[in-house]
């Protein structure tokens, strides 16, 4: 057996799986502190079907808190960016693309130093160690606890980010250390807020972590828990506090895994309607398609693996307002303050929840309350809901084939049977909890994203030696070697360098090995 959260905004979803059997799944209201909103859904599921809290062999979590942290620039630690560069990259100094509040909040400070590499591994210049202990000092005096490390294409060479990392901890221990090539892609400004934004939250991950081993141990269970990652595969409580920035999208690419198990389906899009927004993604060989161009999150450019999906402000809170002849839904909304505002349960708020239960779609709160509703309103309403969501379906296309289209969560009663362009909409059996059923069933996964010069006649030595490095990262964060396989692979060639340069790029997945096994 296995337990499944999923901590979001509005609700803390939990499932219990033997295998993929769900033997119980609970909705309970997320609470401040989070951890007590964990130990509810936990409590709940032994009352739904009473389990022995030993039998259970895994804990896999899914949480919107670092993301919303960074969003409302709360509990952010000082933060120092180390950049290896000169002579070169100069010209833009660390964080000069950030919102000025996120750099207030981050005490944002930076440092230029002697170093990094050319693409093919040559070296642009000698790393300066006396520059980083001249930095490190200052770092010391100003207070800073969490420092960012980023050097020119340190994906193919980290050398230099390595030996700077030992110095700066040998002049200030107590600093916690984020690496650029551990965390972004190539592209050096990118990959360099990517890594400033982890080291900002590497605090708050500690605090967070601990909390909720707390509450799973509290609750008598003994079992490893592991954290979902943007790609829709796991990572252990360790990686986790090294790396909370790979947490940023779980909640929706949770929701896309389960949705894929669910329906049976593993190219889909997938609908999932919560209670403040709708997220659209699109699930290829069962895993969320991944987001090409650079991410923007909370208005800082990134490069790190995150899901493509577009989100919009429909959710089963959005107030809606207008009449018959002009209907709008959204984007804002009620949020966790549903089961107070909305008309269904005797507040003054009309939201898209009332709307479905004044249609018959949904019976939630008391429907005499949403009774007065005139039809044709109540019409117009969920006409507009399906045009908005079914535009966002569309955008996502990539091509003119029509993609079947899975709606989960528990706001996906607003949508219709069918929608334009995309026919059937399918809601499998409990797609209100699909999210926490993503976390359960997830994988382990390795990826290798690299420029390597490939010599003529060698080409496919290279790709199997890219390959097989992805399948061994899997195994060493704990995926069970027997079942590993290559969902994955990308090669760009990149015109504009020597040498045959080519980017490539694989992503190998397996099941999680349970049990007694080494899980770094």
């Amino acid at each position: 057996m296995r337990i499944g959260i999923d901590v979001g905004g509005t609700n803390t979803d939990a499932v219990l799986l033997d295998g993929r059997e769900v033997l119980a799944s609970i909705k309970t209201s997320t609470t401040e502190d989070v951890t007590s909103g964990i130990v509810a859904a936990i409590d709940g599921l032994q009352r739904q079907r009473a389990f022995d809290p030993a039998a259970v062999r895994a804990v896999m979590i899914g949480t919107t808190h670092f993301i919303n942290a960074l969003v409302e620039a709360h509990r952010l630690a000082p933060t120092a960016a180390v950049r290896l560069s000169l002579p070169a990259g100069a010209s833009l100094p660390p964080m000069v693309d950030w919102p000025q509040r996120l750099v207030d909040a981050v005490s944002g400070r930076s440092y230029l130093v002697h170093g990094g590499h050319e693409f093919d591994g040559r070296h642009i210049a000698e790393l300066d160690e006396s520059e980083l202990r001249k930095a490190a000092d200052d770092m010391g005096t100003a207070g800073v606890r969490s420092v960012a490390i980023t050097s020119v294409f340190s994906p193919v060479n980290a050398e230099f980010e390595a030996r700077a990392a030992e110095i700066i901890a040998s002049q200030l221990p107590d600093v916690a250390i984020s690496l650029s090539h551990e965390i972004g892609r190539i592209g050096l400004l990118e990959r360099e807020n990517a890594t400033v934004i982890n080291a900002a939250l590497r605090e708050l991950a500690a605090h967070i972590v601990d909390g909720l081993a707390a509450s799973v141990t509290g609750a008598g269970i003994t079992a490893p828990l592991y954290l979902s990652q943007n790609d829709g595969t796991l990572m252990d409580v360790d990686f986790a506090r090294r790396y909370p920035v790979a947490t940023f999208a779980s909640g929706p690419t949770n929701s896309m895994r389960g949705a894929a198990v669910l329906s049976g389906l593993d190219t889909c899009a997938v609908v999932d309607v919560g209670g403040t927004t709708s997220d659209v993604g699109v699930l290829r060989q069962g895993f969320p398609r991944e987001a090409t161009t650079d991410v923007s999150v909370a208005g800082i450019r990134t490069n790190f693996r995150m899901p493509d999906v577009l989100s919009i402000g429909i959710g089963g809170g959005s107030r809606v307002r207008g009449d018959a002849a002009g209907v709008t839904v959204g984007p804002d909304s009620v949020g966790y303050e549903l089961t107070s505002k909305a008309l269904v349960f005797g507040g003054d708020t009309l939201t898209a929840t009332d709307i479905a239960v004044a249609a018959g779609r949904a019976e939630i709160g008391d429907p005499s309350l949403v009774a007065h509703l005139d039809r044709d309103f109540v019409k117009a309403a969920l006409d507009r809901i399906a045009a908005d969501v079914s535009d966002v379906v569309d955008r996502m296309r990539t091509s003119s084939e029509p993609l079947p289209v899975v709606a989960v969560g528990g706001g996906s009663v607003l949508l219709p049977d069918e929608l334009a362009g995309s026919g059937e909409v399918r809601r499998p059996d409990h797609y209100a909890v699909a999210n926490a059923i993503g976390a359960a069933i997830a994988q382990i996964g390795g990826e290798v994203d690299r420029v390597y010069v490939i010599e003529p006649g060698r080409r496919e030595a290279v790709v199997d030696e890219a390959k097989q490095e992805a399948v061994d990262r899997a195994v060493a964060a704990g995926a069970s070697p027997a079942s590993v396989g290559i969902v994955d692979f990308d090669e760009v060639p990149i015109p504009y360098l020597p040498g045959n340069a080519t980017r490539i790029r694989v992503k190998a997945v397996g099941d999680l090995q349970l049990g007694g096994v080494n899980n770094g």
